[in-house]
């Protein structure tokens, strides 16, 4: 499946996939998007309540941050994931990057990414990564990927490479990864994403274990909570993050499970936020949590021993990232003060 060519980027772009019969995939029409899904049955989209509207994308600082990303040729995970809080963080020069290209080897039901056979990776990326790190102006960059089964290494070199090219443009700047699980990888690319020190290593478990067959079917749990053990065994200065949606069908007590398996694995944040149905033909929501019982996970987890937890409705791995670098990095060192 080679990108036959590619006017901008993201959900709303004219990427076309060459199929290799003579047919071309238009990444904006989700049946083409997620081939894979084709066979599910539809599920209703319901109403959004209240608590979950956001205001459409507008204004100057959007609009730059948008520009940004399409003249260094750019996907964001803002986009490709349909992101509700992407006006936000846009209009404030905030935008997660996803490297290694738009296209992944997973087909997670509850996911937006396009799913299918990717290119080849872009030996440019990681410097032009860099290059709108530097313009932004960021204090906090957050590098995602698509999962990239195809590459014996995981895309764990690509990762390293792009931390490196960051740094040695934006030296102050702190880095934050979100990456895959690298299940199909040799054990040791781990250490080539250790070694380059990114400030927080992000790996996001989704969804409690028992969903894992329905929600996550390329991916095992407990591969997913040794992998950010790893990380802490390797480096104990880097911050590792995790996440999970709720409104899957998971039940309170699972959801208070995962967090005491997190703590177990020494995970230091976790994130909790509402999952949102991108389109019929993916995972339907199960129910909308409340607003209080966000706030009752919070207290919970906090109880267990994080140093951070962000759970509201909106929470979403990157939103409001740098911030909470902020008060993690407070946080260790209120506690080290205690020790």
């Amino acid at each position: 499946m080679a990108l036959a060519g590619a006017v901008g980027y993201g959900m709303h772009s004219e990427t076309r996939i060459d199929l290799g019969e003579e047919t071309l995939r238009d990444l904006k029409l989700p049946e083409q998007r997620h081939p894979e899904k084709a066979h599910r049955p539809d599920n209703a989209q319901p109403k959004k309540p209240k608590w979950i509207r956001v205001k459409a994308p507008t204004g100057e600082g959007y609009n730059a941050t948008k520009k940004i990303m399409r003249e260094n040729k750019l996907v964001t995970v803002c986009e490709e994931a349909g992101c509700p809080n992407a006006g936000e963080c846009w209009s404030q020069g905030h935008a997660t990057m996803m490297i290694m290209g738009e296209i992944c080897t997973r087909g997670c039901t509850f996911c937006n990414i396009a799913t299918g056979k990717p290119d080849a990776l872009d030996v440019f990326e990681p410097g032009r990564v860099a290059d709108a790190v530097q313009k932004l102006g960021l204090n906090h960059v957050v590098i995602t990927s698509v999962d990239r089964d195809d590459l014996k290494d995981g895309g764990a070199e690509h990762f390293a490479q792009t931390i490196r090219a960051v740094r040695h443009r934006s030296p102050s700047t702190t880095i934050e990864i979100l990456t895959p699980d690298f299940l199909k990888c040799a054990p040791e690319v781990l250490e080539v994403v250790v070694e380059a020190k990114p400030d927080v290593f992000n790996h996001n478990l989704e969804t409690v274990p028992g969903l894992y067959p329905e929600v996550r079917p390329g991916a095992r749990y407990f591969h997913s909570l040794r992998l950010l053990q790893r990380v802490k065994e390797l480096d104990p200065s880097i911050f590792t993050k995790s996440g999970i949606m709720v409104g899957l069908g998971e039940d309170k007590q699972s959801v208070h499970q995962v967090m005491d398996d997190m703590r177990a694995a020494d995970i230091d944040f976790l994130t909790i936020g509402q999952y949102l149905q991108p389109t019929p033909k993916h995972h339907a929501v199960d129910r909308f949590v409340t607003p209080e019982e966000f706030e009752s996970y919070e207290k919970a987890a906090y109880g267990k021993g994080f140093l951070m937890v962000s759970a509201t409705p909106l929470t979403r791995s990157s939103y409001h990232a740098g911030d909470d670098f902020a008060q993690l990095r407070a946080a260790r060192e209120a506690q080290l003060s205690k020790a």
